[in-house]
């Protein structure tokens, strides 16, 4: 919609970027306080995030480059430019998961607490991360006639321009807003450690998975126009989460007999 937020001489401030700190640092934010909260030291949790925010942004970009390689064969000095858009959320998942695991077992932190303190966190800077993306204009959506379809009509954006699309950035972005919101009452009944995070990746990828349906730009596919790269991912994380919630809440209700 409005990729370029203002320009200031040769200097460009691009939406995409800010509304992406803007998810960082209320994500941090929350997190510190919720850490806090739980008796945990807000310094280390502030530390982790920041560390998630860089394997985040790199995972999510390198998945990005190896699905779309043919993009940056002719000018790999793009793949730096990450305020274009080009990241896939679960690049940067998986990569950001591995560098949480280090870090908390180098200073002895209890795993599944700290995912459940981080857990609401990240749902909310999805869901401000992806409005950065609908004013970018990447992650655009097929043509299509539904009443609220958009239209792109800056020729600095992403998307095709002047044609009805589905609004999936705004998709993606409801349901990171929606997990939030239930990440935050089910956290006033929680029942045992890891639930929230658990619970968190569940829903997303059902989400995700659906958002998929209605995507239309160039992203990668397993099997060509059927299964996305994600919605393959998608599919084993739905399964690992709902088996490791049954998991720890067995091994909660073992632990109380």
């Amino acid at each position: 919609m409005h990729p370029i937020l203002f320009k200031i001489g040769p200097i460009t401030i691009y939406t995409y970027g800010v509304l992406i700190a803007t998810a960082f640092f209320l994500g941090l934010t929350l997190a510190a306080r919720q850490a806090r909260a739980e008796g945990e030291d807000p310094q280390k949790i502030m530390d982790l995030s920041f560390y998630i925010l860089i394997s985040a942004i790199v995972g999510s970009r390198l998945l990005y480059i190896v699905v779309e390689y043919k993009e940056y064969i002719s000018n790999p000095l793009r793949i730096f430019k990450v305020w274009e858009g080009g990241l896939v959320f679960y690049g940067g998942f998986i990569m950001a998961t591995a560098v949480v695991i280090i870090y908390i077992r180098k200073h002895e932190m209890n795993l599944w607490k700290v995912g459940d303190i981080l857990a609401p966190s990240v749902a909310i800077g999805q869901g401000v991360g992806r409005l950065g993306c609908f004013f970018a204009g990447c992650c655009y959506g097929r043509e299509t006639d539904v009443s609220w379809a958009v239209i792109f009509k800056d020729p600095n954006t992403l998307a095709p321009l002047d044609v009805h699309l589905h609004p999936t950035q705004l998709y993606d972005s409801a349901n990171g807003f929606i997990i939030f919101a239930i990440l935050l009452i089910l956290r006033k009944f929680k029942k045992f450690d890891g639930q929230l995070f658990w619970t968190y990746t569940l829903i997303y990828a059902v989400g995700r998975f659906i958002v998929e349906i209605f995507r239309g730009d160039e992203r990668g596919f397993v099997i060509e126009s059927f299964l996305s790269t994600s919605q393959f991912i998608a599919i084993p994380l739905f399964i690992v989460s709902l088996a490791m919630l049954i998991k720890l809440k067995r091994q909660k209700s073992e632990q109380k007999t």
